[in-house]
């Protein structure tokens, strides 16, 4: 097991990576404190993985409850954090109660949500079971749902008070699945590691077969650098945007779609393929790279070819987002392989962008 430290002042908090996590009492010690848990999950998690970390959670003598949601993207909405709303107030939950988050990314976002309202706010503990939540989405506190006009809209800043990856669960993953959370494997090394995307892209195929060393490495290096910068940065006013890079377009590719068609994971690769193609366009990265970071996407068997909605629709799509500063979209761009940043960009570029990769 390796573990490191998101540096939040009195609100850090460990990250443990590693095999055989979920029977580790030791690493869920925070639960000793909580008058009750609540294990949320979803239907796909619940019966892989419910039974061994209730089992490992009853030795804190905890009254335990497990709340299953729907799995998917789409279910990432209002009714269903409803659903955690209920079960909590239906079954005395209060302020000293844990949550704890069984699965991937959605699971995450939606109990971290719904820890960062209820009773303005409770304490909850990460177990991402994808890659993709593994290396990015279960660190950094952020929590939300979506609106049928943007991808995670709604939602708050709300730290969790661990992290524990355990990269057995891994197994179970669906190919599709494992190749989406390589995606952000990928992001880190563009935006932060040139050195780390050189080993992705060398060690493509162990990481295809979900191969533990490459996972634990993967993983490892991802968080390293995811954690590095929300301890900068922790409520995105700088620095953490550039973790969005390629997000400004996937989120308007998941968007327009409708969510859940593609993986966040594969939209979020797609989205690489234009953010890089725009940074080609402005001058700050060389064709050359541009291509690779297209090649070593279609390496991971990820889309690089995005859905077709036309000018109009993507630029639509587009202004709602995160990053867009009076009415303007700040693009996360890269400087060159390893260094990004974010910026304006004339729709006069972003569109030939769009023409260029088949958008439009």
């Amino acid at each position: 097991m390796k573990t490191l430290e998101v540096d939040l002042g009195n609100r850090s908090y460990p990250i443990h990576i590693g095999t055989d996590l979920l029977h580790q009492a030791s690493l869920f010690e925070a639960c000793s404190k909580a008058s009750s848990i609540y294990i949320v999950t979803n239907t796909t998690v619940a019966p892989l993985y419910s039974d061994s970390l209730f089992s490992t959670l009853e030795q804190f003598g905890k009254q335990i409850r497990l709340i299953v949601l729907p799995d998917g993207e789409s279910y990432k909405d209002w009714v269903n954090l409803q659903t955690i709303y209920d079960e909590l107030l239906t079954h005395g939950a209060d302020r000293q109660t844990m949550i704890i988050a069984l699965g991937g990314g959605v699971i995450g976002d939606m109990a971290g949500f719904a820890a960062a309202s209820f009773m303005r706010g409770i304490r909850f503990i990460q177990v991402p079971t994808t890659l993709l939540a593994q290396v990015d989405s279960s660190v950094g506190g952020k929590t939300g749902i979506n609106h049928p006009l943007g991808k995670n809209m709604i939602g708050a800043f709300h730290q969790p008070v661990a992290v524990i990856a355990d990269l057995h669960t891994l197994r179970s993953l669906p190919q599709r699945e494992l190749s989406a959370g390589l995606a952000e494997v990928i992001k880190h090394g563009a935006i932060a590691d040139a050195l780390f995307l050189d080993w992705i892209e060398a060690n493509s195929a162990e990481l295809l077969a979900c191969n533990t060393n490459a996972m634990l490495h993967a993983v490892l290096r991802s968080c390293e650098i995811k954690s590095a910068v929300v301890s900068a940065d922790e409520r995105e006013g700088g620095v953490r945007a550039t973790l969005n890079f390629g997000h400004t377009f996937g989120h308007a590719i998941e968007a327009g779609l409708g969510y859940g068609k593609w993986l966040h994971g594969e939209a979020v690769g797609c989205g690489m393929v234009m953010a890089s193609d725009l940074s080609c366009r402005l001058g700050q990265i060389s064709q050359s790279d541009a291509n690779r970071i297209t090649r070593i996407i279609k390496l991971m068997n990820l889309p690089t070819l995005p859905p077709k909605f036309g000018v109009e629709r993507y630029m639509e799509l587009m202004q709602v987002d995160k990053k867009a500063e009076g009415g303007k979209i700040r693009y996360v761009l890269l400087e060159k392989i390893g260094k990004a940043h974010t910026q304006s960009v004339s729709d006069s570029t972003v569109i030939e962008t769009l023409f260029a990769t088949g958008a439009a």
